[in-house]
């Protein structure tokens, strides 16, 4: 073979590997990171285990977690929905769960199912930053939206009825001597595509029902606390399965990857 042919092919070859190792690392069905720990993986046995109740000014629930284990519509195997009877009516903050670990820097992967038209959820970053999960709507308050700031900057979601999955790295708010000096900064892949580079976050938003400092200064009084991944109950089906978290150190350093 030709010295140039083979040079060539074995480019293409590198170039296709290096793309699918990337693909592998985000995306629905990507693996846990070494180092990282499963939070969820679909049975009640890993909710019980890993999460919480936020007893926050609206909690309406009781424990144990009412969040029920169902079949996995896609798969067969087990899903969490977050279909919680005290969020009836979108009752936001009356019966969502937190990770009982808490975290500051730190790189999580959600995968996430809404079964019906119009399913809302949401994954709180540090029970402080919504990533929306929203089906028919895109904006600022749409699927993919850290809320309120930023639009993701392509379509990614597949739509009703099919696993989708968020890919997280965050880094929190930086602090001296007890004053804020540095806004929180995320990157987030939608099934496997980048929506969101290495964008600051300004405030917690919706208020003191929807997370910690909610109600601090109107939401800008971020606060120097660690907090858990928190997934939001809203009395829709959305599922959730394949959950886990890595604690990471970002000090100086982006959030992209």
């Amino acid at each position: 073979m030709n010295n140039k042919i083979f040079q060539r092919l074995s480019l293409s070859v590198a170039l296709i590997c290096a793309i699918t190792l990337v693909h592998a690392q985000t995306g629905v069905g990507a693996k846990p990171e070494k180092g990282a720990k499963v939070y969820l993986d679909g049975s009640k046995k890993s909710l019980e285990k890993n999460w919480t109740y936020w007893e926050g000014p609206r909690f309406k629930a009781e424990m144990p977690i009412k969040w029920p284990e169902v079949s996995d519509p896609v798969d067969g195997g087990k899903a969490i929905s977050s279909n919680d009877p005290a969020s009836a009516g979108g009752l936001y903050g009356a019966a969502d769960v937190v990770t009982k670990d808490k975290f500051n820097d730190f790189r999580a992967h959600v995968e996430f199912f809404i079964k019906s038209e119009g399913g809302n959820s949401g994954v709180y970053l540090q029970n402080r930053y919504e990533i929306q999960i929203l089906d028919g709507d895109y904006g600022d308050h749409g699927l993919g939206a850290l809320i309120n700031e930023h639009i993701p900057t392509s379509e990614e979601y597949y739509g009703i009825g099919k696993w989708n999955a968020y890919d997280i790295e965050f880094k929190a708010a930086r602090f001296e001597n007890g004053k804020l000096v540095e806004k929180p900064r995320a990157t987030v892949y939608l099934n496997g595509v980048k929506i969101h580079e290495d964008k600051e976050i300004q405030q917690v938003w919706g208020g003191p029902n929807s997370g910690l400092d909610g109600g601090n200064d109107g939401g800008k009084g971020i606060t120097d606390t660690p907090g858990g991944l928190k997934l939001q109950a809203e009395g829709h089906d959305v599922y959730y399965r394949n959950i886990w978290i890595k604690k990471l150190d970002l000090d100086g350093k982006s959030t992209d990857f």
